[in-house]
């Protein structure tokens, strides 16, 4: 059986959550295309291949998507087997994503790792189902 993964835009306690503000701020056709590039990450986990997603540094990954010739980002983890916590969303305007991002997400992991167990995130994805 193909194992099923749950994502969540940032801790259900962090407000605003910088991809919510990022989703909230898009056109409607753009937030389509996000929500079908998320659907695949949440169907595909960590096999989902470029040029949708990519690793860039200890854990944290890159949701690639192009929105009228933007190249997007969203940055994101995996955590609790079953989890993909989505952090930052970001306009790339470099060749490499900037390393200030990938440094706040892996922040942001750390703390979030530290507040939230296995048991308290379940809890909160089935209130959100």
């Amino acid at each position: 059986m193909k194992k099923k993964w749950n994502i969540l835009f940032c801790d259900p306690f962090l407000k605003p959550c910088p991809v919510s503000e990022f989703l909230d701020s898009c056109r409607p056709e753009h937030q389509v295309k996000v929500l079908h590039v998320l659907e695949l990450l949440e169907a595909m986990g960590p096999t989902l291949p470029r040029p949708y997603a990519d690793l860039l540094e200890d854990g944290i990954h890159e949701l690639r998507i192009r929105l009228s010739g933007d190249q997007m980002r969203l940055l994101y983890f995996f955590c609790f087997e079953t989890y993909i916590v989505v952090y930052r969303a970001l306009r790339k305007t470099t060749s490499r994503v900037p390393e200030e991002y990938i440094h706040e997400t892996m922040r942001y992991r750390q703390v979030f790792l530290s507040r939230i167990d296995a048991d308290a995130i379940r809890r909160y994805a089935d209130v959100e189902s």
